[in-house]
């Protein structure tokens, strides 16, 4: 099976653009940015309640817990927010008028109801489409998030823990390599 997508910079902002284009961009947004900055899978991010990223007094959380009931194998794990991703669950949140209960959804369809990871998923690759990326798929995020982390040095098994997978071998699949990358890489020598 092939695997997702890894977007560019030059990408990745331009699917930030086709999103802000369109009804709810918003959240729409976020749920772009919860997949490439925290590497959450899609039935996680549809998943996630308002109590998930925000403290009873309405401080937004610097780490949280993807719930057992919400996480792929049923295991669940700690998951930092970086402080560019607690920005943008602030400019979320601003965005968002009505009154939510710490128990509600993150992220809602048109209809207020609760995403299903399906449906979410759906929105995602149709985005994705919509900004001409062949080949990205709701999970482009996540593989971007290990990438990235990979990229900057980051050792496999930090990265492994922070993705949630028990193997070493899955992170490592994960990763994506490209001619740029090793050029750079052989200009350490």
């Amino acid at each position: 099976m092939r695997q997702a997508r890894v977007l560019t910079e030059p990408e990745f902002k331009r699917l930030l653009a086709v999103v802000a284009q369109t009804k709810h961009a918003e959240r729409n947004r976020l749920a772009f940015m919860l997949s490439h900055l925290a590497g959450l899978r899609v039935g996680e991010i549809a998943g996630l309640l308002v109590g998930d990223m925000l403290e009873v007094e309405g401080a937004i959380r610097k780490r949280m817990i993807v719930r057992a009931s919400i996480a792929k194998g049923g295991h669940e794990r700690v998951v930092f927010l970086n402080d560019r991703l607690r920005h943008e669950i602030e400019r979320y949140q601003l965005s968002d008028k009505r009154k939510r209960k710490l128990g509600d959804p993150l992220l809602v369809t048109q209809k207020r109801t609760a995403f299903s990871p399906n449906t979410l998923c759906q929105l995602m690759n149709r985005l994705y489409g919509a900004a001409g990326l062949d080949g990205a798929t709701s999970h482009s995020g996540r593989r971007w998030f290990i990438t990235k982390l990979a990229n900057a040095g980051v050792g496999t098994k930090v990265i492994m823990t922070l993705a949630g997978h028990k193997h070493m071998t899955t992170t490592q699949r994960y990763i994506d390599v490209r001619e740029d990358m090793l050029r750079a890489a052989v200009e350490f020598l």
